[in-house]
């Protein structure tokens, strides 16, 4: 069951499933590691719920929260 990455809260963890970006920004996060079958961690949130902090392949990501809302995950336990 996927679920947006926005809706993963702090400490937990995902395997990214589908990105819905099209064109320049799909190739701007696949070049930044977030391709299919990569787990992502959630670091932490700004205290405005944006942007969120994300850690994938070793190093943080910060990425809106509108542009989180298009990345489907499966969590992981």
């Amino acid at each position: 069951m996927s679920v947006p990455l926005s809706d993963l809260k702090v400490g937990e963890t995902g395997v990214i499933a589908k990105m819905n970006f099209k064109g320049a920004a799909r190739q701007r996060l696949l070049a930044m590691g977030l391709v299919k079958g990569e787990t992502i961690l959630v670091k932490r949130v700004a205290p405005l719920g944006d942007p969120i902090d994300f850690v994938i392949k070793g190093y943080h990501l910060s990425l809106r929260k509108t542009e989180a809302s298009e990345i489907l995950v499966e969590p992981q336990g």
